[in-house]
């Protein structure tokens, strides 16, 4: 995934591979920030389906950038 492929949809679903392009961090990171609430929460979409809120993924980018949140 190049630069120019990290857009993020105004609303809907993004999953891990693509949050992950976003913000450099390992899954294993990912999910403890998750579990204790220091990440959005992930919405089930199905038995083997995860994603998470574009505009929550948004609004922690942003907090990143303003220095609200470490990883």
């Amino acid at each position: 995934m190049s630069q120019n492929d990290l857009t993020l949809p105004t609303r809907g679903f993004i999953r891990l591979a693509s949050i992950l392009a976003l913000i450099p961090i390992s899954k294993s990171a990912w999910w403890e920030g998750c579990r204790t609430g220091r990440f959005p929460a992930p919405v089930k979409l199905g038995p083997r389906t995860t994603a998470w809120r574009v505009e929550d993924i948004r609004d922690l980018i942003e907090r990143l950038g303003r220095g609200e949140v470490n990883y």
